[in-house]
């Protein structure tokens, strides 16, 4: 008798159960297609991450201007906690990542980036959780190496098959005082290399030693810089650039001998006639020589 009793209540506690994380799934903002394959410890991460970005008060006018920003960005949107969480992650990350959004969300970055870069990530979250100083235009600007599930094809694998995906990461820091906010990393994440696209009328192409000196520069160079290409033979791309500017190229140089891609800020490079032009590098490391665009 006692143990029928207890069956009943059993079976009665997991019905209330069920209820509960049916109603809580149903206020996901995801497509029934999507919360109907969630388990009950998805719903709680996911539940959780939602609180806390709406606690970053992004409302419907947000989102909107979200989604424009999508259409023209070459990357997605990431939100992370000063402990690493990634509490938001824009839902054409699965473009990139061959990860979907309900499947990252709520989890740590730690989990999915590679230990190498694990001290840089936390060098700008350290800064980022530093509320003495509440300047919340700081910038962040940094490469790391994240788990992807896409293959060299494009198409999609899983996660025991996962590769290293290099990604260049751009944002700012919002630091809230309020007990009822939180503070945050808000990036823009664009994979590596970059769309061929971006050789255009305004770029140009060169090979160089693990020195930085040029060892082949494409004819585009004369039209934008004015040199020769051959002029440019042997030359340390340092000896071009903006004194006040060595340490972005020093940034630029040390990311991608650890991570093989990279992409460098804006310097200033020296024109053949005098004075200087802004610029912007994205390179590729191939032993036994670095490729640069």
């Amino acid at each position: 008798m006692c143990s029928a009793i207890s069956r009943e209540a059993a079976r009665r506690r997991r019905r209330v159960e069920s209820d509960v994380f049916g109603d809580l799934s149903r206020l996901l903002p995801l497509q029934p297609s999507v919360r109907a394959h969630l388990d009950k410890p998805s719903v709680i991460r996911l539940t959780l991450s939602y609180i806390r970005i709406r606690l970053l008060c992004l409302n419907s006018r947000t989102d909107m201007k979200m989604n424009m920003y999508l259409k023209i960005l070459e990357g997605f949107l990431m939100v992370l906690s000063t402990m690493g969480d990634m509490i938001f992650l824009s839902d054409n990350v699965s473009k990139y990542m061959g990860l979907s959004q309900t499947e990252l969300m709520g989890h740590n970055i730690f989990e999915y980036t590679h230990p190498c870069d694990h001290e840089e990530i936390r060098h700008n979250l350290r800064l980022t959780a530093d509320k003495t100083n509440l300047q919340v235009t700081q910038k962040r600007d940094f490469v790391l190496r994240i788990k992807s599930a896409l293959t060299h094809r494009g198409r999609v694998g899983n996660l025991k098959s996962t590769t290293w995906k290099v990604l260049h990461c751009q944002g700012r820091v919002k630091l809230c005082t309020a007990s009822s906010s939180v503070s945050c990393l808000l990036l823009t994440c664009r994979p590596l290399p970059l769309s061929h696209t971006l050789l255009s009328t305004h770029t140009f192409t060169s090979q160089h030693s693990m020195d930085m000196r040029f060892t082949y520069c494409d004819q585009r160079v004369t039209s934008l810089l004015g040199y020769r290409p051959e002029e440019l033979l042997g030359r340390s791309i340092y000896d071009l650039c903006h004194t006040l500017d060595t340490s972005c190229l020093n940034k630029n140089h040390l990311n991608l001998c650890l991570k093989s891609q990279s992409v460098s800020g804006q310097y200033r490079m020296l024109v053949r006639s005098g004075g200087y032009v802004w610029v912007e590098s994205h390179k590729i490391l191939k032993i036994p020589n670095l490729f640069w665009s």
